[in-house]
């Protein structure tokens, strides 16, 4: 259950996943200059679409796949206002892979072990966490936002 762990958001302020009680997660780990961050404009569509209905994405920046995440907390989060007029819920800078893993993502990668390895291989790595806490898909980094809706509203009505 991801209901134990905490993190801090982009803000610096402290997060505590238990608050997400009843909820259906979505914990991607992104970054600002990889050609995969238009992601960030499906990631917010789902959010705008679904939170009414129990939805909570939770973006955790990261610097570990080519350097690409280099920027401070105020710069990640103006790129993702400005460029995808993001409102979700952002997290500080993280690493997901090595001795340094938030301990969210050695939890999500020893629940949902990958293909070849339980390391996160790129950014934009999806995990859906149902209602209960406990972790139900893993999504690869190519998989766009809109192809995982169904899933979603699935784990919503559960």
């Amino acid at each position: 259950m991801i209901y134990e762990f905490t993190a801090n958001t982009l803000q610096g302020n402290a997060y505590n996943f238990a608050d997400l009680k009843g909820k259906v997660v979505l914990i991607v780990n992104t970054a600002s200059k990889c050609g995969l961050t238009p992601q960030y404009e499906g990631l917010q569509q789902l959010h705008k679409e679904l939170a009414t209905q129990g939805l909570e994405i939770i973006g955790f920046p990261c610097n570990q796949f080519g350097q690409q995440e280099p920027g401070s907390a105020s710069e990640i989060q103006q790129g993702c206002l400005i460029n995808y007029g993001v409102d979700f819920t952002m997290m500080e800078k993280i690493d997901v892979n090595g001795k340094h893993a938030h301990p969210l993502y050695t939890y999500l990668k020893s629940a949902l072990p990958g293909l070849l390895t339980n390391n996160i291989k790129w950014n934009f790595t999806k995990f859906l966490i149902g209602k209960d806490g406990q972790p139900l898909h893993r999504y690869a980094p190519t998989t766009k936002p809109e192809k995982i809706k169904a899933d979603i509203q699935k784990a919503l009505q559960a």
